[in-house]
């Protein structure tokens, strides 16, 4: 009986055949041993220390308030154009109606003209009803020449305004425009910097965590121990004057009876005249502003806020001097340039303090080598020694 199996199908087995199968597996066992050491060679991240962290989260910081700054900046600037081009549309509105009235007063004439039917003298005296009316209506025409030639005058100039007023407007536009672009891609950079800060702290374990605070608790304790220094060299300095002055005036007639720190007693203010008018002055608006920002104490960080409920650094010096009746600028770039300078060590409540070689930050001096200030996003409005952070110099805005 014949067979239905299919035959099977013999394999090779010549020397070459031989040859080429143990070739492929060769290459297989080679292929798979090259990427599991490439695999094993790939450099891997090294997990960064606690202090790295630290320094990494205080340059994002830091970064985001320069963005910050520049946020604030453009903003300002932002809303001064939007002010300027609303401005521009409301005079270019009243110039297009100026010239709607001068077409209008055109047309009227074009009218009068049309009714005489630019009729020769004779022919007009033909057809009035009598020769007075011919006199009148003639008297009338003399008039109206002139007056429609300075028509003309009219709407020429209030057209040719108006031109001009749109284009203006538009180029105003234009700025805003531009502004307003560089105003999202501020607010970006910030977003961005916060946001790998906050990655970088949420991956600690809580023993970094712990590590972190630790730092930050000592830090802190140096940056008191500063402080302390310079509120006890100025109150010596202090007690020093105020017994200059009486050697010179005689007891009793001294005018610094400050406490250490306050800086009510030194004659070293503005102007040259002694200093003691200026200093008062300057005093009185201090208080002003130094109550209003302690009022703020616990309200939260929050980048390009200008209160009532938030801040940023620059935002609580500009409101806590408005309430003074000083204005200031609003970054602190301008805010630095908006006063005379003064040493760390002749600081009076009320100076400004600005920190880190970009002037990216500033607190408001309260005496005792202590400011006050809006610090960085997840803290609150407080007092902190003036130096936790690189001082870049300080002004007196008033």
């Amino acid at each position: 009986m014949a067979s239905h199996r299919k035959p099977r199908t013999r394999i090779l087995t010549t020397p070459g055949s031989r040859r080429t199968a143990a070739g492929l597996t060769t290459a297989a066992l080679a292929s798979v041993t090259l990427l599991s050491q490439t695999a094993e060679a790939a450099p891997r991240q090294p997990r960064q220390s606690v202090e790295e962290v630290r320094q990494k989260v205080d340059d994002l910081y830091r970064q985001a308030e320069v963005a910050t700054q520049k946020y604030n900046g453009a903003k300002e600037q932002a809303d001064q154009q939007r002010g300027t081009v609303d401005r521009l549309l409301d005079e270019s509105a009243r110039r297009t109606q100026k010239m709607n009235d001068a077409r209008r007063e055109l047309g009227v004439y074009a009218s009068a003209q049309y009714r005489t039917g630019g009729l020769s003298p004779t022919a007009q005296l033909l057809l009035a009803q009598n020769p007075q009316q011919f006199a009148d209506r003639s008297h009338l025409m003399d008039r109206l020449t002139g007056r429609q030639q300075q028509a003309v005058t009219d709407y020429q100039e209030q057209q040719a305004a108006a031109v001009r007023q749109r284009a203006e407007a538009t180029r105003s536009l234009e700025r805003l425009t531009e502004t307003q672009a560089s105003l999202k891609e501020s607010k970006k950079d910030v977003q961005d910097k916060l946001a790998e800060a906050r990655q970088l702290l949420s991956r600690l374990t809580a023993q970094e965590k712990a590590r972190l605070a630790e730092l930050e608790r000592k830090k802190e304790a140096e940056a008191k121990r500063k402080a302390e220094e310079l509120a006890r060299k100025q109150a010596e300095k202090e007690r020093k004057e105020r017994a200059d002055r009486e050697r010179h005036d005689g007891p009793g007639q001294g005018t610094g009876s400050g406490s250490p720190g306050s800086g009510t007693g030194e004659g070293s203010g503005r102007g040259t005249g002694g200093g003691s008018v200026d200093d008062g002055t300057y005093a009185t608006k201090a208080a002003k502003a130094l109550a209003f920002a302690r009022a703020q104490t616990g309200k939260p960080y929050v980048w390009g806020a200008t209160g009532p409920n938030s801040y940023d650094c620059s935002g609580l010096t500009q409101a806590a001097w408005k309430a003074a009746g000083v204005s200031l600028p609003r970054t602190t770039w301008d805010q630095v340039k908006a006063g005379d300078r003064v040493a760390t060590k002749d600081l009076k409540p009320g100076d400004l303090v600005f920190f880190y070689d970009d002037i990216s930050h500033v607190g408001m001096y309260i005496g005792d080598g202590k400011m006050i200030h809006a610090p960085k996003p997840g803290a609150s409005v407080r007092v902190e020694s003036i130096y936790y952070m690189p001082i870049y110099g300080s002004v007196r805005p008033a």
